[in-house]
């Protein structure tokens, strides 16, 4: 059975947006961070929602948006979703996004 698998960089930036909101509002940090996580199981459903990141460069790779976040994933061959990262929508997805090094994750 597939399952969501969260790389280490997905892990921490999931954190870092959750500390960020908690400074000031901590009851709503709670609420987003657990809508990402929610969210990004949506692939398991529908291996294909969200849209194509790069497909040329980067096959395989999608965007979930969950109010102003961007959730990255990747369908492996063995079914599996790897959640690669979780960017605010402001942030330059090629300056922050390292796809290499996550063939093992």
């Amino acid at each position: 059975m597939a399952r969501v698998i969260w790389t280490p960089e997905s892990r921490w930036w999931l954190r870092e947006i959750y500390a960020y909101i908690s400074r000031d509002r901590p009851g709503a940090a709670y609420k987003v961070v657990h809508g990402i996580f929610e969210k990004a199981h949506l692939p398991l459903a529908f291996p294909d929602v969200g849209y194509q990141y790069q497909p040329e460069k980067y096959p395989g790779v999608r965007i979930l948006l969950y109010g102003r976040y961007r959730i990255v994933y990747q369908r492996r061959a063995d079914e599996n979703i790897y959640i690669l990262g979780v960017f605010h929508g402001a942030l330059d997805l090629k300056r922050h996004l390292s796809l290499t090094g996550h063939e093992d994750a």
